[in-house]
């Protein structure tokens, strides 16, 4: 890695001058027929022409590392390879060429990773999008897009962005997380995700709130793992994030307008294709817009078992901003009957929340009761009460089990599970 200044010019004039040379010699499409080794040693060719012809200096160690950038220039996302390679980065946030954040273990941490200009980081990003099809342009500013290991990727480019081209990429780690990853970290107890696992196996419907970056995703992948082996699920997203381990999974993903301004395929187009499918179950990667109404019908005609995410800070303001969905696809649905079938189709709401520590929990589960009074009847199940800070910066608190006995434990005897009451009136202490 290297520093803005004089050295960071010169290392940037070097690698545009071996990256130049290799160019001439071989054209971008003999680029793209080529693997890694044959192109390692024409850069050792051009490189060891520069050492000779025009006496630039370079130590060993500065050809091996010039090798390993150019190839990273020709085969991947330039500057950004080495924070892809690493696994502790779970985020990595450029915002303009010379200015890129990554997050280690819940906290962000400035780089000194740049970009040679803003046209060096606009080539990357032309890059990342066309591999999947999509464009970025004056008039298509925003783009979603996902490398090939599956991390995410949010690209904005001026005049809506005033620093220049700005990419966020969301990473996933190549090792999925267990339900025994999950406990060992303390994101919910043995009890919590043995009621979720029932809930899954019964049918019921779940939704998952949280924030942004609070493990919503996450979550929905670990639910996932419960739903019977021989059961046919679909799931629809923006972006495709889901790494679901069945054998019986269709997978379908929206797409943008293309530079016609037409062709754009949304959620509520998929979710209504989804219904002539033959679904055990539907999962919608996240809700945001009118397809809710179609997830909502969908849960109340016979779909039961789905699930879906939704930005909430708590399990209350789901439904709320649920209801604020249903409305945008239908205005003249009155309140009273959205929140009668919000309530009818939504039986249980987990809360995720990623703590000041940056550690990511369950901070509630709670079940959907009904309507009283014209308003959504929901009973905690199990919350987390924080308690403080550690010396050590960590959070303290306690999951506690409200001892309120879930209704839908009679849906689930009907379904041959059974869950202890001991889950429903422990608590279990968050070490520092």
């Amino acid at each position: 890695m290297v520093r803005p200044g004089s050295g960071a010019d010169r290392w940037f004039e070097l690698k545009s001058q071996v990256h130049a040379k290799l160019l001439g010699s071989l054209s971008q499409d003999q680029l793209k027929g080529l693997n890694k080794e044959s192109i390692r040693g024409q850069i050792a060719n051009v490189i060891e022409r520069l050492v000779q012809n025009e006496g630039t200096p370079m130590t060993v160690t500065e050809r091996d590392r010039v090798t390993e950038e150019i190839l990273d220039e020709v085969f991947g996302l330039g500057p950004l390879e080495q924070l892809l390679k690493d696994p502790t980065v779970s985020d990595i946030m450029v915002n303009g060429f010379d200015n890129v954040y990554v997050e280690r273990e819940g906290k962000l941490v400035e780089t000194n990773i740049r970009f040679k200009d803003q046209a060096h980081l606009r080539m990357i990003i032309d890059r990342v999008v066309s591999n999947v099809g999509r464009r970025i342009d004056d008039s298509s500013p925003i783009v979603d897009a996902r490398l090939a290991d599956g991390s995410r990727v949010c690209a904005v480019i001026p005049p809506l962005s005033l620093i220049g081209p700005v990419v966020s990429i969301r990473r996933y780690g190549k090792k999925l997380l267990t339900t025994e990853d999950l406990i060992k970290n303390e994101t919910l107890t043995a009890g919590m995700l043995d009621f979720l696992s029932g809930c899954v196996e019964a049918r019921l419907n779940v939704v998952i709130s949280g924030g942004s970056g609070s493990g919503k995703t996450t979550m929905l992948n670990t639910l996932s793992r419960f739903i019977p082996e021989e059961e046919r699920i679909i799931t629809i997203e923006d972006t495709a994030e889901l790494q679901l381990q069945q054998g019986h999974v269709v997978r379908l993903e929206t797409r943008p307008m293309n530079i016609e301004g037409a062709g754009a395929i949304t959620q509520r187009d998929l979710l209504i294709n989804t219904l002539r499918m033959r679904p055990d179950r539907i999962i919608v990667g996240e809700s945001r817009g009118p397809e809710a109404l179609d997830m909502l019908q969908a849960m109340n005609t016979g779909h039961d078992g789905s699930m879906t995410t939704v930005h909430a800070n708590t399990a209350r303001d789901a439904f709320s901003r649920l209801e604020t969905m249903v409305m945008m696809a239908s205005s003249h649905v009155p309140d009273r009957v959205i929140r009668q079938q919000l309530a009818s189709a939504i039986n249980i709401v987990l809360q995720c929340s990623r703590l000041s520590d940056g550690s990511r929990k369950v901070v509630g589960i709670s079940e959907v009761q009904g309507v009283v009074n014209d308003q959504v009847e929901m009973r905690d199940i199990f919350e987390f009460d924080r308690e403080g800070i550690s010396p050590r910066g960590k959070v303290t608190g306690k999951f506690r089990a409200t001892g309120e006995r879930p209704l839908c434990l009679e849906r689930m005897r009907g379904f041959g599970i059974h869950v202890p009451d001991s889950v429903f009136t422990g608590t279990h202490e968050v070490k520092a």
